[in-house]
């Protein structure tokens, strides 16, 4: 896999597609997930004529780890950094989760270079709620160890007929997490992110299209914070899939023509 060294890291990532001139989709992965977790969206986005970037953050899969704690505008800076070594502009950027509130501070920021924003389960700024669940990540993390959180997170990111009417997909990612190989200081780091991002004072500032998009049944990000989210972009619009916070996996095949759809909208 191609290297590029920016910011002062190695960032490991991957271009798949050929410009077709429908331009580039750029997507930002959630807290400890790699740039192979979007391997339920690259085929269709490739299909639909888009070349497609992925990319490990800091902290996760084969980009460098340094000392955290990191921010989300710290990895928007990374991402920043990555997308013009590439010399990519113009494009149309999704962020899911933690890589939702990397996109927003890249879009506060770097606005210019963006034909499109999608914020996928995501948040403006975590509730009381949000924040006593990931202070409980941190001391289970210290006591049992990475997979072990990120077993119990898959509880909360899939709904409850994902495990009785697709156990061996259940099974599959059970295992997956299980299997996890991220050092206890790199979760940590990255966990910081979704702690402390705060961005409800400038998201006025966005000025691009964007589409606030959510799944249903979504319980570890609350759908109401994600609707918050959207009443504070100007001109922004919403949209839900079926699924919790991880329908990206469970539905990705309405996951991905919401987002399509968007694209193809804003791109007119």
């Amino acid at each position: 896999m191609p290297y590029a060294h920016v910011n002062g890291i190695d960032v490991n990532y991957l271009l798949d597609g050929e410009d077709t001139g429908k331009g580039t989709i750029v997507l930002v992965n959630g807290l400890a997930d790699d740039l192979l977790s979007w391997g339920f969206q690259v085929p269709a986005l490739v299909e639909a004529g888009y070349r497609v970037l992925r990319f490990d953050n800091r902290g996760i899969g084969l980009s460098d780890k340094p000392a955290g704690p990191y921010t989300s505008k710290l990895l928007a800076d990374d991402a920043k950094a990555l997308v013009d070594s590439l010399g990519i502009s113009g494009f149309h950027l999704m962020g899911v989760s933690m890589g939702g509130m990397i996109a927003q501070e890249y879009a506060i920021a770097y606005g210019d270079d963006l034909k499109s924003l999608t914020l996928a389960c995501t948040y403006g700024k975590a509730d009381a709620f949000c924040q006593q669940m990931f202070a409980m990540w941190a001391d289970l993390a210290r006591g049992l160890g990475v997979p072990f959180v990120m077993r119990d997170v898959a509880l909360w990111a899939f709904t409850g007929p994902f495990f009785n009417e697709r156990p061996q997909e259940a099974a599959e990612f059970n295992q997956a997490m299980a299997a996890l190989d991220m050092s206890l200081e790199a979760y940590l780091a990255q966990l910081a992110v979704i702690q402390d991002h705060d961005t409800f004072g400038r998201l006025a500032q966005v000025s691009v299209p964007t589409l606030v998009l959510a799944g249903e049944e979504d319980i570890l990000i609350p759908v109401r914070l994600s609707r918050d989210l959207h009443a504070a972009i100007p001109g922004s619009r919403w949209a839900t899939v079926a699924g919790g916070h991880a329908c990206l996996w469970e539905s990705p095949e309405p996951f991905n023509a919401a987002f399509l759809d968007f694209v193809r909208t804003a791109s007119r």
